[in-house]
This record gives C-alpha cells, sequence and structure tokens, in this order.
C-alpha cells in the first residue's frame, strides 16, 4: 500500500508498507542499489553513501526504511530522510513486537523480501549490527542478490557482535573502517578482494565544514537553552544479556546522574528489550532541571552538541567512536563496549556502580584528551563511490568459499 503524502507529515498510515514518491521504471542501463537503514543511527552513519549515489548518474538507488524509524515512541525518524531531501523511499510496516528480537527479525525478513521481488536490486548496502540489517542480509543471500556490508569486523561485547558477523559472514562486499576490522574479517574466512578500507561513513560527516553551529542547534532544541551550554550526553542502551540485572544498574546509574548536579542531555536508548526500563526511567526526571531528554536528535545536531558537551555518559559507540574524534572526555559504563576500543586517555571505563560513576564523572570533568583520527579521514563516500564505478567490482562470485589462514 502507498503512503499517499507528497510532503513530511505526522499523518502516515501504517497499515501496510507503501513507497513515497514512487519512481520511474528502472533503467535498464543503470545498477540499481538498495540502501537498508532501520535506525536514527545507521542512517547518520550510511547518509553520505546515499549522497554520492543519488548524486551519481550511473546508478538508481532506494532506500527500504523500517525498525525504529518508523516507531512513534521514537519519533518516528523516517521523516528526516525525507527532510533530507531523499526520494525513492520505501516505508516498511512496522513491526507490533518490536520488544521481541527474534519475532522483530522474522517480520524484517518477510517485509523486505516482498520488496526486492518489485525492485529487483543490482546490490543490497547494509549498516552495523542491528537485526534489521542482517534481515536484509539474510533476504539478499537468500535471493542470490550481492550483499555489502558497511563497517564490518568490528566486536564490542554483546549479542550485537554475534550479528555483525553473522551478517559479515552473509555478506560477498565489505567496506570496513580500519585495518583492523579488515585483518578481522580475514579471520573469519573472507577473501582479501572483497575488503575495501575506506573508514567509517559518519567521519564525513563529523569533519564537515556544514554542520550547525551550537547556536543553531540550540534554537532548533529551544529545551536546551537553560543549560546555558554547560552540560553533558548521557546515552545509554540496555545490554540484552544482562536484563536480570537492569532495575539494579539503572538505579545506581541516575543517583549517581543526580547527585553530580550536571545538566544533562539524554537521548532514548534503541528498541532492544530493556529499553522500555530505560524510558521510564528518563520520564521520571522529565521536572528535574538538570535533565532533559529527546527520543531522538537529528544526526548532524547531535554531532554538534557532542563536539561541545564536557563529556558523554553510557555505553553508546558514540562515546568509542565519535566522542575521540572531537577531543571529548567518554566515560563508558558496563560490558556493552568490551573490547572495542584500546585504553586510551580520552576514555574512562567504569562499574555501574554508584561510587565509581560519580568519581568518573569528577575525572571527566577534568580531561582534556587529544583528538585521535583511527576510523577515516573524511573522505569514505568518495572512497565508496569510485571503487562501484570500477567494473571489476561487479564481477564477483556469489557462491562464496571459506578462505583458511594457514
Amino acid at each position: 500500500m502507498k503512503v499517499k503524502t507528497n510532503k513530511v507529515t505526522k499523518n502516515y498510515n501504517f497499515k501496510g508498507g507503501g513507497e513515497q514518491n514512487p519512481t520511474n521504471p528502472k533503467n535498464p542501463k543503470k545498477r540499481n542499489i538498495i540502501f537498508l537503514s532501520g535506525t536514527r543511527a545507521d542512517w547518520g552513519k550510511i547518509k553520505p553513501l546515499v549522497q554520492v549515489i543519488k548524486d551519481c548518474k550511473e546508478f538508481d538507488y532506494h532506500i527500504f526504511v523500517c525498525g525504529m524509524h518508523l516507531q512513534k515512541l521514537y519519533g518516528q525518524t523516517f521523516i528526516e530522510i525525507f527532510k533530507d531531501g531523499f526520494e525513492n523511499v520505501y516505508l516498511s510496516k512496522p513491526y507490533s513486537h518490536w520488544d521481541k528480537m527474534d519475532l522483530a527479525l522474522s517480520h524484517n525478513i518477510k517485509e523486505f523480501s516482498h520488496f526486492i521481488q518489485t525492485s529487483k536490486p543490482d546490490l543490497i548496502i547494509v549498516h552495523g549490527d542491528r537485526l534489521e540489517a542482517l534481515a536484509g542480509a539474510i533476504v539478499g543471500a537468500f535471493n542470490n542478490i550481492p550483499i555489502a556490508h558497511i563497517e564490518g569486523g568490528e566486536v564490542s561485547g554483546t549479542i550485537d557482535e554475534s550479528i555483525r558477523h553473522s551478517i559479515s559472514k552473509l555478506s560477498h562486499l565489505h567496506f570496513v573502517a580500519n585495518t583492523e576490522a579488515k585483518a578481522r574479517l580475514l579471520q573469519l574466512g573472507e577473501k582479501t578482494e572483497s575488503i575495501f578500507t575506506i573508514g567509517s561513513p559518519d567521519i564525513d560527516v563529523m569533519l564537515s565544514c556544514n554542520l550547525p553551529s551550537l547556536d543553531m542547534a540550540i534554537k532548533h532544541y529551544h529545551q536546551l537553552e537553560r543549560f546555558h551550554k554547560d552540560y553533558a550526553i548521557f546515552a545509554y542502551h540496555p545490554v540484552t544479556t544482562e536484563l536480570d540485572d537492569m532495575p539494579k544498574k539503572l538505579k545506581a546509574i541516575f543517583q549517581a546522574l543526580k547527585d553530580s548536579k550536571q545538566n544533562f542531555l539524554c537521548i532514548y536508548p534503541n528498541n532492544d528489550p530493556g529499553s522500555k526500563l530505560i524510558i521510564k526511567e528518563l520520564d521520571r526526571l522529565k521536572n528535574n532541571p538538570f535533565f532533559i531528554s529527546f527520543a531522538s536528535i537529528k544526526f548532524e545536531f547531535f554531532l554538534t552538541f557532542l563536539k561541545h558537551a564536557k563529556f558523554i555518559i553510557g555505553n553508546s559507540s558514540a562515546g568509542i567512536r565519535e566522542a575521540p574524534i572531537y577531543g571529548i572526555p567518554a566515560i563508558n559504563l558496563g560490558s556493552r563496549q568490551n573490547n572495542r576500543y584500546k585504553p586510551q586517555a580520552g576514555i574512562i571505563s567504569s562499574s555501574e556502580n554508584y561510587k565509581d560513576i560519580l568519581d568518573s564523572i569528577l575525572k571527566a570533568k577534568n580531561l582534556k584528551p587529544p583528538k585521535i583520527k583511527t576510523f577515516g579521514d573524511g573522505k569514505s563516500a568518495q572512497k565508496f563511490l569510485k571503487i562501484l564505478k570500477k567494473d571489476e567490482f561487479w564481477n564477483l562470485n556469489l557462491q562464496k568459499s571459506f578462505v583458511d589462514i594457514l
């Protein structure tokens, strides 16, 4: 079913999947590339890649939108994709069992399978370690469609890592952030010629001169005016293998945050099981002057807020990946990002214990870490496009084989 609107509104009908601004029939002379986006986070990371494909006359593109993007609780962030000027966007039917990862996976497999039957892609591009990306990789592999995985070969410490490696094994092509990620894919038995090191696409946005100023960002999110540019960021996601301990951990975390008397810009967690508990705790702080919560923040505005924050605390990858690029201190709580980073001056590892958290906050306020550049030089999108333009890129064998390391 088609979404009957040509502009971005809040009145979308989700009784079925549908395509916004349907395009003309596929040009047989162009290769058709499908990008899959399931969350606000992966959209910020793949947007530079979508943009260069959109601007290139040699390719057609479509964006399959699913997952968190479609949920009212998180602000229906698919709207931002339209605001970014992209057409050829297909809205999946939202899943109702968003707190059950296996049911959400099966739902996305069904929806995406239906979509590719009509869109006939030459290449499916997925990102990261979310279940929506796994659904896209499964559908592509079972339908003999080449799959390219963005930012494979990385480690964390939760079920996300297993999902990421599963996607890599289903994918035919890999665009990785650095040589360490490439080495891990080689350990997984992937072919050297199928791995391309381009850096993290979000670094393109981070190092861009087009980010909004802090004044512009605060004007857009006017609730933050009362912080007078003095704030830290809190972003904490559930760890699906530690749900039984979550109530106890959340009690300690939020008590420490409150007792620190620090202003906090808080962002809702992802939609993994356990997220409702975190959102409930954030909602309890609505009348606390030290806390302002948002269901979601547009990626470019988030980067501006991060760039000017005192520090970031939680277990989001933003503290591991993005914060060091800007030289912003990060407090990494718990196990979610285990193994994802090497010890460095700007990242403080803390347990989810009240005293440890307070001590870490005090330490972070006095840190001035150097900026690092280990995930790219801001030219990922151009490197990506250059690779796709080569004829040999498309001459791949869909039958994968494991490469032993002797």
